[in-house]
């Protein structure tokens, strides 16, 4: 067997290294796939803050225009 340390054919040494190359090549491809959504979560994620805190601006001005305390304020999740 040509001295094979792991005791493989060589074609099955052959099925593995290319099972090797195909997996690697597919890692790699669903790395990027990961890496672009994970990039549209956080712009989604930063619009959504946005708008939150456009809200706020509203709540704590009606607040004041009612002269009642916010009951939000200081109540910033997560943030």
């Amino acid at each position: 067997m040509g001295g094979n340390m792991s005791g493989l054919t060589d074609a099955q040494k052959k099925f593995y290294e290319d099972a090797l190359e195909q997996t690697r090549t597919e890692i790699q491809d669903l790395e990027g796939q990961i890496q672009v959504e994970l990039g549209k979560v956080k712009e989604k994620i930063a619009e959504l803050q946005n708008a939150q805190k456009a809200a706020r601006q509203m709540y704590d001005a009606a607040c004041q225009r009612l002269g009642i305390p916010n009951d939000l304020e200081g109540d910033e999740s997560g943030s």
